[in-house]
């Protein structure tokens, strides 16, 4: 088993470097880098205090442009860039922001509470609702039950995550009918001074509309995937087995059905968690105004904020894979049978 740890562990290392090579060279081809963006800021600066509206001078002159790229470090060649980079992420250094005037980390900090909350709401009400319903599902199979509730979870995955949103806002956040729930942030701005039950209640009030419009598309994946992979299992010989010895449904399904039905779902666990944190936050977070990791990497992009850019990436790269390694490990802990050998293969 150490073996097999220590292999993954080695692996991690070309494919963070891959990740962040190709990352790297995209950014030298993208126009508009922190240089020019800061220019551009100076330009629309001096263009804003030119009096009675008349257009000001906004050339900047080359001794400026070069004082910038030393700022920024882009006075030096590509490829000692990178080897620079590579240096301090190898320290867990990811540097400082070019226009936040931070560190990497203290921003990535600042920001997880949002994308803590929404992911972790997320990921636990997608399994505690979908596992149990893909089960009743899978028992009553071709029922009424189960068109019924095909039809809802597969109409809540058609709608996406975003226009969710909007009507949830319209028709609950102040547009055209209810006042019900906050526009932003994640608590009120006297939350210190309410009381535990005061706190636990604004918090709950304020992330509701966010986690709905986060979830409901996520039911259908992993209520299908539970019942056909139950259903799976129920056509075996093992199961027919089992019930003319006499054991009882329950004992049939919970502790035999169960637990093999259980492995796709551990299987995709690292995808659905990564995805709970990271995948469509953008929009939710912009949408509702919660200022949290995606919508921090989407600035950087947008400003050209390389360190920040490249520093998320790192970090998301680094935890999506400790969290494959995770799940390679619960895989084999649930069915003992499993051999780090065949995972290998």
């Amino acid at each position: 088993m150490w073996s097999y740890i220590l292999k993954r562990l080695l692996l991690m290392i070309p494919t963070l470097l891959g990740v962040l090579t190709v990352t790297f060279a995209v950014i030298q081809f993208v126009p508009g880098g922190p240089v020019e963006q800061y220019v551009h800021q100076l330009r629309q600066s001096t263009e804003k205090g030119a009096p009675f509206g008349l257009r000001a001078h906004t050339g900047v002159d080359a001794q400026q442009i070069a004082q910038l790229k030393a700022l920024y470090g882009f006075d030096k060649p590509p490829l000692t860039r990178y080897w620079l980079m590579l240096s301090r992420f190898a320290r867990f250094d990811l540097g400082q922001s070019y226009f936040r005037h931070q560190s990497v980390w203290s921003l990535i900090v600042s920001k997880l509470p949002v994308s803590i909350s929404i992911g972790l709401w997320t990921f636990f009400l997608t399994y505690l609702i979908s596992v149990p319903l893909g089960i009743a599902k899978a028992i009553r199979n071709g029922s009424r039950f189960d068109l019924v509730t095909s039809v809802i979870v597969l109409t809540g995955y058609a709608i996406p995550g975003f226009v969710l949103g909007v009507l949830l806002l319209v028709l609950f956040g102040g547009g055209s009918f209810l006042q019900i729930f906050p526009l932003r942030n994640l608590v009120s701005d006297n939350w210190a001074d309410l009381s535990i039950l005061g706190k636990i209640t604004d918090y709950l009030w304020h992330i509701t509309l966010p986690v709905i419009a986060s979830v409901v598309g996520s039911f259908a994946v992993v209520t299908m995937l539970t019942k056909n992979a139950f259903l799976d299992e129920v056509r075996k010989q093992y199961v027919l087995t089992a019930r003319a010895k006499g054991l009882s449904e329950r004992r049939v399904l919970w502790k035999h059905i169960f637990r093999n039905a259980s492995l796709p779902l551990i299987v995709g666990f690292p995808a659905a968690f990564i995805g709970a944190f990271f995948t469509g936050s953008l929009l939710i977070e912009t949408l509702f105004s919660l200022d949290g990791l995606g919508l921090l990497s989407y600035q950087s992009v947008q400003q050209r904020d390389y360190p920040v850019v490249l520093g998320t990436l790192y970090v998301f790269t680094l935890i999506g894979l400790a969290t494959k390694l995770i799940s390679d490990l619960c895989y084999v802990w649930v069915d003992p049978r499993i051999q780090f050998e065949q995972l290998e293969g």
